[in-house]
Formats: C-alpha cells, sequence, structure tokens
C-alpha cells in the first residue's frame, strides 16, 4: 500500500516532468525552428539543444524509475527493466554533464579575458577545442555504459542467489562489493564536474573583476554595461548553484544504499536532480537573448514590453551568430 511519503514524492516528481520537459521541450522546439529555417546552427545552439533533449531522456528515466520505486520496489534494483533503465541513464546522464562541461568551456574562452598564454592559446582556437570535447564526451559515455556489462553479472549472480533465499555472508560481502562497484562507477563523472567548476569559476571571476573596472571608470553607477556584467554574473552563479545541488544528489543517489534510509534517500535525491533539471533550463532561457524573447513574446504582456532592446531587458548575453559576449540591455 502506498503511503504519504510515496504519494507526495509521486506528485512531486510527476510535477516536476512536466515543467522540465516544457522548458526543456521549448528550448529543443525554439533551436530547431532555428535550424530549420537557417539549414545551420551556432556551436553554442548546438549544446544547448542537445543539454535539453538530454535532459528530456533523464526526465522520463526518473519518472519510471520513481514509479517503480513506488509500486515495485522489491524488484527496482534488479531485472531486465532495471538494467535497461541503467543503460539509459549512464550514457545520457554522463553525456548531459559532459555538454554542461562544454558549455563552460565555450562561455569561458568567448567572454573571460586573462592574460596567461595556455588561456589565450585556447581561446584563438576556441571551435576546435569544444568540438574535439564533444566528441570525447561521446565516446567516454560510450565506455562507461560498455563498463556497466560486469556490474550487470554481477547483479545477475546476487539476484539468484537472493531468490533462493540461501543469503551467507559471503553473499553479504559480494553485495556490498557491487554497491561499491555502483559508487566508483562516479568517478567518471569527475573530469566534467572539474571542467565545469573551473569554466564557471574564471568566468565570474573575469565578469567580476570587468565589472569593478567599469564601476571605476564610469560616471554613472546605473552604467548600461556595468549592468549587463552584473546580470551576467549573476546567471553565472545560478548555474553554479544548480551544478553543485546536482552534485549532491548525485551523491546521494549512488550512495543511498550505505545511508539507513535507503529508499527515503533514493526518493530524495531524485527530486533533487529532477529540480536541477527543471531550474536549469529555465536558467538557460532567462541567459540566452533568443530563447529569452521567443517566451516573452508566449507572454500575455503588452507589446511594448516584448520588444528587444526594451529597457527591461534581463539577458546579458548577445545574440550575434556564435559570438556570446555580455552587452548592453539597450542594444
Amino acid at each position: 500500500m502506498m503511503g504519504v511519503i510515496e504519494g507526495v514524492f509521486l506528485v512531486l516528481i510527476v510535477i516536476l516532468f512536466i515543467l522540465g520537459n516544457l522548458g526543456n521541450g521549448f528550448v529543443g522546439l525554439v533551436n530547431g525552428r532555428s535550424l530549420f529555417k537557417s539549414k545551420r546552427i551556432s556551436l553554442s545552439d548546438f549544446i544547448i539543444t542537445s543539454l535539453a533533449l538530454s535532459k528530456i531522456v533523464l526526465l522520463w528515466i526518473f519518472l519510471i524509475d520513481g514509479v517503480l520505486m513506488v509500486f515495485s520496489y522489491r524488484g527496482h534494483d534488479f531485472g531486465a527493466v532495471m538494467q535497461i533503465i541503467d543503460v539509459f541513464w549512464t550514457f545520457t546522464n554522463l553525456l548531459s554533464t559532459w555538454l554542461i562541461a562544454c558549455l563552460g568551456v565555450l562561455y569561458c574562452l568567448k567572454i573571460a579575458s586573462f592574460s596567461h598564454p595556455t588561456f589565450l592559446w585556447l581561446k584563438w582556437r576556441v571551435s576546435r577545442v569544444v568540438v574535439w570535447m564533444l566528441l570525447g564526451a561521446l565516446l567516454l559515455s560510450c565506455c562507461s555504459t560498455v563498463s556497466l556489462i560486469h556490474e550487470f553479472k554481477m547483479s545477475s549472480v546476487l539476484h539468484g542467489i537472493d531468490s533462493t533465499g540461501n543469503v551467507t555472508e559471503h553473499f553479504r560481502e559480494k553485495r556490498s562489493e557491487y554497491h561499491l562497484m555502483h559508487v566508483l562507477g562516479t568517478l567518471w563523472h569527475f573530469p566534467p564536474l572539474t571542467v565545469s567548476l573551473t569554466a564557471y569559476v574564471l568566468l565570474i571571476l573575469s565578469l567580476r573583476r570587468h565589472t569593478w573596472q567599469m564601476q571605476q571608470s564610469s560616471t554613472s553607477p546605473r552604467d548600461p554595461s556595468t549592468e549587463a556584467h552584473r546580470r551576467a554574473t549573476r546567471i553565472l552563479l545560478s548555474f553554479l548553484f544548480l551544478f553543485l545541488l546536482y552534485f549532491l544528489s548525485f551523491l546521494i543517489l549512488t550512495s543511498s544504499h550505505f545511508l539507513p534510509e535507503v529508499k527515503v534517500a533514493q526518493m530524495i535525491g531524485e527530486i533533487i536532480t529532477m529540480f536541477y533539471l527543471v531550474g536549469h533550463s529555465f536558467v538557460l532561457i532567462l541567459g540566452n537573448n533568443k530563447l529569452k524573447w521567443t517566451f516573452m513574446a508566449m507572454l500575455p504582456c503588452e507589446s511594448g514590453l516584448l520588444k528587444p532592446g526594451s529597457k527591461g531587458s534581463f539577458s546579458p548575453w548577445s545574440s550575434r551568430g556564435d559570438r556570446m559576449e555580455p552587452v548592453s540591455p539597450l542594444t
């Protein structure tokens, strides 16, 4: 029988599932329409669209996994269905993490300003660097998925022993080893997590320094360029907060079998992860001029408030092809 906790959990994941699909579906449709019209797509739009599609897949995975957790928890960790979910989860989750890293590197190299020779060398080759990162992300995601084969074999053996009821000390040791192997699988995520954190921190530091310099040279404290840089910093801090939240939920999900309340820990981890998938898509919409203006045009507002370049514009990023730089909200 479903309890109160399971009922609340189901309601939350359904709400987050709907919101996440609306946000990420909107991103995919807008960029897909632009691709259909112009027959070309910028590198940033390609990454953002791929990221939105991967998050839609992850939302479906979490919805199915959440339903199985509530209505069939005893078979939640075993069986062919869970192996299929694990395959899609492992590939899509790592690919999504690398896409975020690629987006962070792209923003950092195009916008940040540092005089270090290595940074300048990468900045001059930004498109090539990011494309190779994308190819490497695809390869590593495939490798992490293939690494599940040994885990599946051990899972089948454990499930066979468990179904016989012959639970020995050796079985408990093997089960702990299996869960530890699952936790060690998270090491695939540390390289993209490190790259993302480094890129966003460098970009925030660069923007803060540039904002301070403009404040010193500007006669007006409300200078449009300074305000644009402040908004860019706030958006990047939002990215960073959501990314750290995702990392926390990922640790909870992968180490849930070592916590006292396994099922509750898994539910909390899934809710936090789905909140990240929803929040990240809406921050992307607010941080991209094309997506933001399309979204605002759909709202029941006065038409005068929807014109790009109006005084209340929010997005700090320019929309000049593949160039991304902080601009005045009046441009």
